[in-house]
């Protein structure tokens, strides 16, 4: 999935960064390497692309928070820079981040495709599908690099999106909706 160009990409990481630091006080702290000035996003990104998208904040390689907007109904840029600033300080598994952590953060951007139901489990390819299980009032939502991280087959992906969710894990067996998306994944440094 190639939605973005470089020059979106970066100004899509430096708008996340930008509103991170002015939510916890702090300077934006890193420059992404580029060549001439940061374009605008808006410049580069076509007004109506609406897309969801997930912010993740990892320090040394460690997770320090990961928030995301999956609906496609919001312009891209509003949602990174909400994510991002939720995942600086709304993320429930950790406490809010501190400006000075700030410096350590390295920030990776997950830009959703869209979002198509799972007739059959061989259609998931892992590491290129993300998912998404349903059941009544219970989601969960796994990015396709997390079963990768965890070396997980597609069944096993999507019992534990169902764990995510809060359903034992074989609920995707058992009337839960499953769905998968692609996602475009960059970071600062990749």
């Amino acid at each position: 999935m190639a939605l973005l160009e470089a020059g979106a990409r970066r100004a899509l990481l430096q708008r996340a960064r930008a509103a991170i630091a002015h939510a916890i006080g702090a300077q934006p702290a890193r420059v992404i390497p580029v060549a001439g000035p940061i374009p605008n996003p808006q410049s580069l990104i076509p007004g109506d692309l609406r897309a969801g998208a997930f912010v993740t904040l990892r320090i040394k390689g460690e997770l320090r928070g990961c928030i995301g907007y999956p609906e496609p109904d919001l312009p891209l840029v509003e949602v990174v820079e909400r994510c991002a600033v939720s995942a600086a300080i709304s993320d429930p598994r950790f406490p809010p981040l501190r400006a000075a952590e700030w410096c350590e953060v390295d920030l990776e951007l997950s830009v959703l495709g869209s979002i198509e139901p799972v007739e059959d489990i061989q259609a998931v390819v892992v590491g290129r599908h993300g998912l998404i299980v349903e059941s009544g009032r219970h989601r969960g939502l796994l990015l396709p690099q997390v079963a990768v991280e965890w070396k997980w087959e597609a069944a096993e992906f999507a019992a534990q999106t169902c764990v995510k969710a809060g359903l034992p894990k074989d609920a995707w067996q058992k009337g839960a909706k499953l769905f998968k998306f692609e996602a475009e994944v960059f970071s600062e440094f990749h």
